[in-house]
């Protein structure tokens, strides 16, 4: 009658012996659901724009208003700077600088005259042939005509500097991404004729929820992706945090997501080239460092 008590026994200290054994491999073993989750890295998803430098996109105006002769660029042509984008009508102001060139030349033979005048004339009072007067006369007559000479070659300056803005160029190295006139058009000052960007220099302006800024933090690791190249992503890195909060600027892809959430703006280096084009909109995963 004995025999089941001592059966039961010999179970549960055979029950016992593997719980102590389990509790003596578990920290020398895998580690809980709680430490594995403090171990690994908390990554920030957020939405961005690809952008150029500040300075690397240059929207290009008219300084003066007239009609387009020709258009020399298309769109995707490479520039340098100085390069000619746009020739605007220039003959009757080309015929007003040479006008002004002629005006300036006709002061410079009167300032030599005027000077021969004034030698002779001082020569004269020294062997006290003519009157010191007319000394004094002679060198007003070539202070006016050195005067006349002056105003003379600033307008043709001037002249010279609005013909050369008839011709519009690049500002920048750069490629023509947007053409905004036609041969035949006219312009006034300041409509746009073309952009140029520097495709060398881009980077991404993120936006991340205002909830997620402990994460965000200069030299933090962001993989990069875009749904135009499915299963490839691109490296970089944090390199500036907005001082402040703002709404958000971007429309999110997700239409479910709202659209009035306070963001904290950041600006993304890339770690080396890639395909993505100016404006594309991509996919951020930060990684605090």
């Amino acid at each position: 009658m004995r025999t089941p008590s001592i059966l039961w026994t010999a179970l549960i200290g055979v029950a016992l012996l593997g719980v102590t054994a389990l509790q003596a491999i578990a920290p020398a073993g895998a580690s809980s659901p709680a430490a594995a989750a403090t171990t690994t890295p908390r990554r920030v998803a957020a939405e961005g724009r690809v952008v150029t430098y500040p300075g690397a996109e240059v929207r290009v105006g008219s300084d003066r208003a007239g009609r387009i002769v020709s258009v020399r660029v298309v769109e995707g042509a490479t520039v340098r700077k100085g390069d000619v984008l746009v020739v605007l009508e220039s003959d009757e102001l080309a015929a007003s600088v040479a006008a002004a060139a002629a005006r300036f030349a006709e002061t410079e033979a009167e300032v030599r005259l005027a000077e021969l005048t004034r030698d002779r004339k001082r020569a004269l009072v020294t062997e006290h042939i003519v009157a010191p007067h007319d000394l004094d006369e002679a060198e007003r007559d070539v202070e006016i005509a050195r005067a006349r000479r002056a105003t003379a070659s600033a307008e043709t300056t001037r002249l010279t500097a609005q013909l050369r803005k008839m011709r519009i160029v690049s500002p920048i190295d750069g490629t023509v991404t947007a053409r905004s006139v036609d041969a035949g058009e006219t312009v006034e000052p300041g409509d746009p004729v073309a952009t140029i960007a520097d495709l060398r220099r881009l980077r991404i302006e993120g936006e991340a929820d205002e909830a997620d800024a402990g994460a965000l933090v200069v030299g933090a690791a962001v993989e990069v992706s875009a749904d135009g190249f499915p299963g490839q992503a691109w490296a970089g890195r944090i390199e500036e945090v907005a001082d402040s909060v703002t709404l958000r600027a971007l429309k999110p892809q997700d239409p479910g997501r709202p659209t009035d959430t306070r963001i904290l703006a950041v600006k993304v280096a890339l770690s080396g080239p890639t395909p993505l084009r100016l404006g594309t909109t991509v996919e951020l995963k930060i990684t605090p460092p």
